[in-house]
């Protein structure tokens, strides 16, 4: 469990499906609702999809790092919060999901995820009070028509959203 720019997340490993069934467990996340992958810089993330369109890797270039969580073409989901990390860290990727109960108020504080929760992880980062306002999250799978939805808003208001991509399909 770790902080991030915007609330407290839980990780792991986005190829161990044991880790996986584990995050799922301790949310109470139905397993059919996919979870993004967080990279810890902007290089790690286009490099993990090195076949995205022209206009939508520009588009992944304006948001991020920030605090939003982009839907690609194919429906995987992609984070990568404005965070001091260091270099070596930068190559982690993980599996991730906001650490509190599925539907559960969003934990701006480590006090804020419940106890099983903080109990159930391997690891506990304590970052201090958080923003508190869960990422924005914005559908870009047809973005290279130029279409694109605001499918949460949270900490990048609408305006902001509009103001980097053009039009919305909202």
């Amino acid at each position: 469990m770790f902080p991030t720019d915007t609330l407290y997340g839980l990780g792991c490993r986005p190829d161990d499906q044991a880790a996986i069934e584990r995050v799922h467990a301790l949310k109470g996340r139905p397993r059919d609702k996919p979870s993004a992958s967080m990279y810890f810089s902007l290089d790690a993330a286009l490099a993990a999809h090195p076949g995205l369109a022209t206009a939508t890797r520009a588009a992944l270039e304006r948001l991020l790092p920030g605090p939003v969580l982009a839907v690609l073409p194919g429906g995987h989901g992609i984070r990568v919060p404005a965070l001091d990390v260091p270099p070596a860290g930068a190559r982690v990727t993980v599996l991730q999901t906001s650490a509190n109960l599925s539907g559960g108020p969003d934990p701006r504080r480590l006090d804020d995820v419940p106890t099983s929760i903080r109990e159930g992880a391997d690891l506990v980062l304590d970052g201090g009070v958080l923003p508190g306002i869960p990422s924005t999250v914005v559908d870009l799978s047809r973005y290279e028509t130029g279409h694109w939805t605001m499918l949460r808003e949270g900490a990048m208001p609408l305006p902001e959203l509009t103001n980097i991509l053009g039009r919305s399909d909202r």
